[in-house]
């Protein structure tokens, strides 16, 4: 997400570093290729005139801090602004009393609206309530099989009556239902269009006056970038909005749709889908979205999520082997297994502060886990155990049996020893002095301790320059 914005406003603030102070001619040019860039990404026209007229108002009205270049303190400005266009936002669900709560889903056909109710159960559930979704899509086949099999990977009740042609008594069915079985949270299903149009809205507006909804969401497709805003307006005119969740944000490399819509529309954005997974729902962070987009990264984000995914106990054994240095490959792989629940390496990396901006010089493609974990079984039980024993030998039986190179176990042998000091290191402290020591090897780009890290290859030489090089060599020895 984001990808090229990010890329070009670090092309803008890499020209402003250096410069002795911030003039009007530099903020002008500045502006120029912000304004460029926040178009390009399918920004609302209004909107960039706006962001870039506020900046370039503080930039100009502002005290160059002496610890500060100009540069860094663009940065701030930007992100200042990014966060106050995208905010401010409350993610959280006030829940009724007595229940149930009703929260009532629209949006247009193919935004993902009916998975995106599966996903926001998801996250209720770890939050201790009971919802149930409610499938008032009766327009597209097979709408409820689809709700219903998500309704079952979820674990949740999915109500829907057989051969029901009125939406709307389905929505007052559903709220009896609920009543009577203790599920505190109702999840309405709608159905969309292809494009709005007033049977649609009709339809979605007598459910929202019979049920009366403490919350309405508008679901919609991030890829469709102005489409995505425009629809938003409509339906908030109709159906007064208490907040938009972005889907298939991952798809979309420009991030137009959501630079927009609180601007455009006042209302906010509340969940983002990250990917097709029914976890893959996160809660929207204005001021940590300004840190994606100008490449500093999400560590907090990281943070949580890992605290989400990963196994407690699992968590307080391995700190106590990496206390006393008894980690081992072996633990190796499984943390990295644990890893892959928070996203690919390439995801992970990005939301690590300095680290943005040397993923293009990696060779990222999503296989990095799986190479790992073949070279590592390819060990002996004593090789994994302490991987110091391995020499040239070894290396190439290595490597052979995991159908890689003999750099590449080098390359990870290296990135274990370094990880495996780190975490030494960072099992003596207190949560403050871990992100601090994260945050500051990320600015520092030492890349090395994290692992999954994979260096560009060195070209291959054909015979003939092999033979070249063992020539050279034999005369310098002579």
């Amino acid at each position: 997400m984001f990808e090229s914005l990010t890329e070009k406003f670090g092309d803008v603030f890499r020209k402003m570093s250096g410069r002795g102070r911030i003039t009007e001619q530099n903020v002008r040019d500045a502006m120029r290729d912000v304004r460029t860039a926040l178009l390009e990404a399918d920004v609302n026209y209004k909107v960039v005139t706006k962001f870039c007229n506020d900046v370039a108002e503080k930039a100009l009205g502002a005290e160059v801090i002496k610890s500060l270049h100009p540069g860094q303190l663009m940065v701030k400005i930007v992100q200042d602004e990014l966060t106050e266009l995208m905010g401010p936002v409350d993610s959280r669900i006030y829940y009724v009393s007595p229940p149930p709560t009703i929260i009532l889903m629209a949006g247009l056909q193919g935004a993902g609206k009916t998975t995106t109710c599966g996903k926001l159960a998801k996250i209720l559930l770890k939050q201790g309530k009971q919802p149930m979704v409610v499938a008032c899509d009766l327009q597209r086949p097979a709408a409820i099989d689809q709700l219903s099999i998500v309704a079952e990977q979820v674990g949740i009740p999915a109500f829907k009556v057989d051969g029901a042609s009125n939406p709307v008594a389905v929505a007052r069915k559903s709220i009896k239902w609920a009543k009577s079985n203790a599920r505190d949270v109702v999840i309405i299903d709608t159905a969309g269009r292809l494009h709005v149009d007033e049977e649609m809205m009709k339809q979605v507006a007598d459910i929202s006056s019979t049920v009366n909804p403490h919350q309405i969401y508008l679901v919609v497709d991030a890829m469709t970038g102005q489409d995505a805003v425009n629809s938003a307006r409509e339906f908030n005119e109709r159906l007064e909005l208490d907040g938009v969740i972005l889907t298939k944000f991952d798809s979309d490399a420009r991030g137009g749709a959501a630079l927009s819509v609180k601007a455009v529309t006042g209302k906010p954005i509340k969940f983002i889908g990250v990917g097709e997974k029914l976890d893959d729902l996160e809660e929207f962070h204005p001021d940590r979205m300004a840190g994606r987009i100008l490449g500093m990264g999400d560590i907090v984000s990281l943070v949580e999520k890992a605290q989400n995914e990963f196994d407690a106990e699992k968590a307080e054994a391995m700190q106590a082997k990496m206390a006393k240095g008894q980690f081992t490959l072996t633990d190796f792989l499984g943390q990295m297994k644990q890893m892959q629940k928070l996203g690919s390496m390439k995801q992970i990396m990005k939301m690590i502060p300095g680290m943005g901006g040397q993923i293009d010089a990696m060779q990222m493609d999503g296989k990095e886990m799986s190479r790992m974990e073949s070279i590592i079984l390819s060990m002996t039980p004593s090789e994994r155990e302490d991987p110091s024993v391995i020499e040239a030998s070894r290396r190439r039986r290595i490597a052979k049996g995991a159908g890689q190179e003999p750099q590449d176990v080098s390359g990870l042998i290296k990135s274990f020893t370094q990880a495996a000091s780190m975490m030494k290191q960072m099992a003596g402290m207190g949560t403050k002095d871990r992100m601090k020591m994260a945050q500051n090897m990320g600015q520092m780009g030492m890349a090395g301790g994290f692992p999954g890290k994979v260096k560009q290859r060195s070209k291959r030489l054909t015979a003939k320059e092999k033979a070249k090089r063992r020539k050279s060599k034999k005369k310098r020895r002579r």
